[in-house]
């Protein structure tokens, strides 16, 4: 590694050896590590960091404190020590001791140079490659007959970055909606079906005709009048207990496979994917799976015999329950409750029926499911039955929970009305904004934009300034919708990051046309530094936020990134350079800014609009 870093700018071993087996973080400590060694410490406590404050240097490194507590030695010794070690490696060109033994590192220009010309010529921008692993993703969890609102929001919005996330760090995904199908809510809407349209064939008594296909035509109403037909039997239901009654006996039909309820069942499912997929491509969501609750339904029964048999779910009351209760608990932990008393399965049956299924069929190495926190209580339980049963170690069953999407009021997100706002209703919201916006700006001296592109723009930027948002947030915190804030091209949002990639594609494609091409990388401004060293950190970042199925990293990083670019193009003009060299280095470095800017959104789920 020693030998990498000194070599000179025309050698090939920093490209060869580092970016592709390691990040810059990772060199800077096994460079640590191998300093440690050299000095006869332990190398366990090998670790540099980014320097808190810009006049410490860029990196800072406080290994001596322990190794000093452990080895009865004054901090400033250990440190003097490792400073001369680590000044032979080239690869700083200032190395200091401060306080009472912290070391503050800067990067010699000539390495970060060559670290950033090797993180052009990589293809993947020197994102470290993992052994692949299966990690398959739950997300999105829509339910028949009913719209897509504000709460599926984050789950589709971080399930599907997670997805591009782990996709590039070399993982395998496999992903799934989850549909919400069965169980009692069908009973209820097949009942109120049955009272507004008694004659669909699918409640003949000749089980021939019951059993007959059904289309939005045969059906004689469409999504928008289903929607509304669950809030009724939901209310019916909750009202009159004959309904209720009716509802159950309806749903046992149902998974006894009657006819008439099947092909209804049928019928609305698919009504209801046709319609949630159009806004799954709205937010450019993928999924490899769009399995439902009905899938498993065949596996329950044989399930909860095989646990009966085990003693793993005893009855209680009637009703049939695990004990998931643990020594080391800290809080009482209720029972998991797989069926009651009337025999009814529950959510907590499929949910574990459907991970026996998922191991079954796809062995995946991680289970991560994107679900609202207040869940939380609910997978814990499943998640110990599981490991109970034998199904899947409870180290790879994740619940990665998140916040609630709040209104500017600090409360849960209602619409004007108090209801549940419709997913396609917030992103219209967004959208509208955006268009008010890019108005404003194209009488305000900016290039005119014709009407489609304006509007594809406004459709981009909206559903940026959404996503950017959502994500930036810790996915366990909540966050505020406020379109008048997100879309704005000034400040922590994501119109402002596109912003930052369009000025880099405008600027690269004008110094194409007038037959300019990067050339070699040479750091030397205040500015170039700053913009090179953000770029080197990518690697960690796409690394951290796969670790921690954590988004808000790379979306604050893309931020950072932004900022440090538009500080380069202000202080460091690019076609106006002094000399062709020059031109050229910073031609370069905007090239390898903007790819990994459009990398950052594209693993955020953010597209990249052609001009702003």
């Amino acid at each position: 590694m020693k030998d990498a870093a000194n070599s000179s700018p025309e050698t090939t071993g920093l490209e060869q050896a580092s970016l592709t087996h390691v990040s810059l973080s990772g060199y800077l400590d096994a460079l640590l590590a191998q300093a440690l060694a050299a000095c006869g410490f332990p190398a366990e406590s090998a670790r540099v960091v980014r320097a808190g404050r810009p006049e410490w240097g860029e990196l800072q490194c406080n290994a001596a404190f322990p190794l000093a507590k452990r080895l009865k030695r004054r901090p400033a010794e250990i440190a003097t020590e490792l400073t001369a070690k680590l000044g032979e490696s080239g690869v700083f060109e200032n190395v200091a001791v401060a306080g009472a033994g912290f070391i503050n590192l800067t990067l010699s220009a000539q390495w970060l140079s060559r670290w950033a010309q090797a993180q052009l010529a990589s293809p993947d921008l020197g994102v470290v490659q993992r052994a692949p692993s299966l990690v398959m993703l739950d997300y999105g969890g829509p339910n028949v007959a009913k719209p897509l609102h504000v709460g599926h929001l984050r789950s589709l919005v971080i399930g599907e970055s997670l997805r591009r996330i782990l996709q590039a760090v070399g993982e395998q995904t496999l992903t799934d909606a989850h549909l919400g199908d069965w169980g009692l809510q069908m009973g209820m809407l097949i009942g109120q079906i049955r009272r507004e349209y008694p004659q669909l064939s699918c409640f003949s008594s000749d089980r021939a005709v019951a059993a007959s296909a059904l289309d939005e035509h045969a059906l004689g109403f469409g999504m928008e009048t289903l929607q509304n037909l669950y809030p009724r039997a939901a209310a019916a239901c909750g009202e009159d207990p004959a309904r209720m009654g009716e509802a159950r006996d309806l749903t046992a039909a149902l998974q006894a496979h009657d006819p008439g309820c099947i092909a209804l069942w049928r019928a609305v499912r698919a009504m209801s994917l046709y319609s949630q997929q159009k806004d799954f491509a709205a937010l450019d969501t993928h999924f490899d799976l769009l399995l439902g609750e009905s899938d498993v339904e065949p596996v329950i029964g044989p399930m909860l015999d095989d646990l009966r048999r085990r003693g793993l779910c005893v009855e209680s009351d009637g009703a049939l329950v695990v004990d998931v209760a643990e020594i080391g608990d800290t809080q009482p932990m209720p029972p998991l409750l797989l069926a009651k008393s009337d025999g009814a399965a529950l959510y907590a049956t499929t949910d574990l029926a459907t991970i026996l299924t998922r191991v079954r069929e796809h062995a995946p190495d991680r289970l991560v499911y994107v679900v609202d926190q207040r869940q939380s209580l609910h997978f814990e339980q499943v998640f110990r039955a599981a490991a109970l049963a034998g199904y899947c170690e409870r180290g790879r069953l994740i619940h990665a929970g998140f916040g609630t999407v709040n209104g500017v009021d600090g409360k849960p997100f209602k619409t004007r009305q108090g209801g549940v706002a419709r997913l396609s209703d917030l992103l219209g919201d967004a959208i509208d904004k955006a268009r008010e916006r890019l108005s404003e700006l194209s009488g305000d001296g900016h290039e005119r934009i014709p009407a489609p592109e304006r509007e594809r723009l406004a459709r981009s930027v909206g559903i940026a300034a959404v996503k950017f948002a959502d994500l930036s947030s810790y996915r366990m915190s909540g966050y505020v919708f406020d379109p008048e804030r997100m879309v704005s091209f000034e400040g922590r949002n994501g119109p402002y990051v596109q912003y930052a990639c369009v000025r880099i594609r405008s600027m690269m494609g004008r110094a194409e046309a007038r037959g300019l091409k990067p050339g070699t990388m040479r750091v030397a401004a205040p500015a170039e530094r700053s913009l090179a060293f953000e770029c080197a950190r990518f690697a960690e970042v796409v690394a951290s936020a796969a670790d921690l199925l954590a988004p808000n990293e790379l979306a604050e990083y893309a931020f950072q990134l932004a900022q440090a670019f538009n500080r380069f193009y202000l202080d460091c003009p690019v076609l106006a350079a002094q000399d062709c060299v020059e031109q050229r280095s910073r031609l370069a470095l905007s090239s390898l800014t903007g790819r990994i800017l459009a990398k950052c959104l594209n693993l955020l789920g953010i597209d990249v609009p052609q001009r702003m």
